[in-house]
């Protein structure tokens, strides 16, 4: 009953509702673009931007591209267990590291949706300098980013104080 009583602190409860806003803004953006973009039909924004739909069925990046099969929910179920894994470190961790966790929860949550729902998850935005495009992401994608980032400057900063 204690135990429960840890996860369901105050900051555990405002970790949830980033969780849930990060994937709110996310899935309201992918619902805009599937509802008014095609596949592969670029729009042009300006010299270095440009939404291109795009279906991954791959994990990030686009990396391994797999077709729903036995080895496409087998990585499905692995991101599953990670995202788990994740949550516990979230719940187990000071208050400042709750967040970053969070962050990257958030958009690992919208983009296994995808996966669970549309076998693929849609990605859109085209960054590229002349022809030199990198991969196509989404919003999740710039969460999970965010959220990694975070950690590892907050581990840096702490392997700094360290060593004073």
């Amino acid at each position: 009953m204690i135990k429960i009583l840890n996860v369901l602190n105050k900051q555990n409860i405002i970790c949830a509702i980033i969780i849930i806003l990060l994937f709110g803004i996310d899935r309201l953006s992918k619902i805009k673009i599937l509802n008014n973009f095609s596949e592969n039909n670029s729009f042009y924004i300006n010299d270095y931007l440009n939404i291109d739909l795009i279906w991954n069925t791959g994990i990030g990046f686009g990396l391994f591209n797999l077709n729903a099969g036995l080895i496409y929910h087998s990585v499905t179920i692995f991101i599953f267990l990670i995202i788990l894994f994740i949550l516990y470190l979230m719940v187990n961790s000071p208050n400042k590291e709750k967040l970053y966790y969070s962050t990257l929860v958030g958009g690992a949550f919208g983009n296994f949706y995808d996966r669970s729902t549309y076998f693929a998850v849609p990605d859109f935005i085209d960054l590229h300098i002349n022809n030199f495009h990198w991969f196509t992401f989404n919003i999740a994608d710039i969460f999970i980013t965010i959220g990694v980032l975070l950690l590892i400057f907050n581990e840096t900063l702490k392997k700094e104080n360290d060593k004073k």
